[in-house]
């Protein structure tokens, strides 16, 4: 379409320089050469105000009057109609934006792009998960598509927003938005949309937590609880890696995974797997091993020898973990 505008807009300009230099040409007589009435034509067009070229009469003024109308007019009446075309183009893109997001099934909903957001986006891009990301900030909204994610412009807390998100046909939603009375809304208008997507919502206050739960949520994370348990543990024992903890609800069991260096437990040094004893002291599984350049092995093999550059993945229930890392303090 714009093509054919630009068509429409060349042949108005070259017509009105045509014209308005021929009126210079035969107004100005023997003084004013084709490109004298040219020149004037095209500053006359431009309003950059140079002067005459040659002096004008009365009807030489009127000309350059006419011209002035016309292309100031004809400038304007341009960048109305490509603003226009922009405006219509957007339109376009966010439409057809829309029905791809219409046509997705099993995918997985991002109330909200901040840091958490941002973070769970990357994991599932990079998983090769569909996702749609709805966030109200068009600076975010921008970046989301620069990074190629799908994205829905809107307020979560809206319920056609979620639709245009394709909320019935979601496998999986997260709520993080920057509130708790937010977060907690969008879950419960989220689950009465879908009642079978599992859903996981961010809780900054622990207290709201059975609120969340009440309201749908299958599972609610406190980013400040676990992060701040992660960065105690790591305070306490400097061997420990990294840790991650797991609630079996049903059994009443914490489960957790810790890596734990082997940098500064001598007593391990030289030792074999199969002779650790972790399981029949502790009752812990190493179900991974991480080497001195950065290649790991799951379920390693028995008969491997441990040394000070490797990093052990230990399984088991937390308060073993526990017990066994407070044994770091008496070697």
């Amino acid at each position: 379409m714009f093509g054919s505008q630009y068509s429409k807009f060349l042949a108005y300009f070259t017509t009105l320089i045509s014209v308005g230099t021929l009126g210079f040409y035969f107004i100005g007589g023997d003084e004013w050469s084709l490109i004298d009435s040219f020149y004037m034509t095209i500053f006359t067009i431009t309003t950059v105000g140079f002067g005459e070229v040659h002096p004008l009469n009365d009807l030489g003024r009127l000309w350059t009057s006419f011209i002035i109308v016309f292309g100031v007019s004809g400038f304007l009446y341009m960048l109305s109609e490509i603003g226009a075309e922009l405006v219509e183009f957007r339109a376009y893109k966010e439409n057809q934006k829309k029905r791809k997001i219409r046509k997705m099934k099993n995918h997985y909903i991002i109330c909200g792009y901040g840091r958490m957001g941002a973070v769970i986006a990357r994991e599932l891009h990079e998983k090769n998960y569909p996702f749609v990301v709805v966030e109200i900030d068009q600076d975010k909204i921008d970046k989301i598509s620069a990074l190629g994610y799908q994205s829905i412009l809107g307020d979560a807390t809206i319920e056609k927003t979620l639709e245009e998100a394709g909320i019935h046909k979601a496998a999986g939603i997260v709520v993080c938005l920057n509130n708790d009375p937010d977060n907690l809304f969008v879950t419960l208008t989220a689950r009465s949309l879908n009642h079978d997507a599992f859903l996981v919502s961010r809780c900054s206050q622990i207290n709201n937590t059975p609120k969340l739960i009440q309201a749908g949520a299958n599972k609610v994370v406190n980013p400040y609880t676990a992060g701040g348990h992660r960065m105690a543990e790591m305070l306490i024992y400097p061997e420990l890696e990294d840790t991650v903890s797991l609630s079996l609800h049903q059994n009443f069991v914490d489960l957790a995974v810790n890596e734990i260096s082997l940098k500064d437990l001598q007593n391990l040094h030289g030792i074999k797997i199969k002779d650790s004893n972790f399981r029949e002291n502790y009752n812990l599984v190493i179900v991974g091993l991480i080497n001195e350049d950065d290649t790991y092995e799951i379920n390693p093999n028995p008969d491997t020898t441990l040394n000070e550059h490797h990093t052990l993945i230990l399984m088991g229930q937390k308060e073993k973990l526990d017990l066994y890392k407070e044994s770091f303090r008496k070697q």
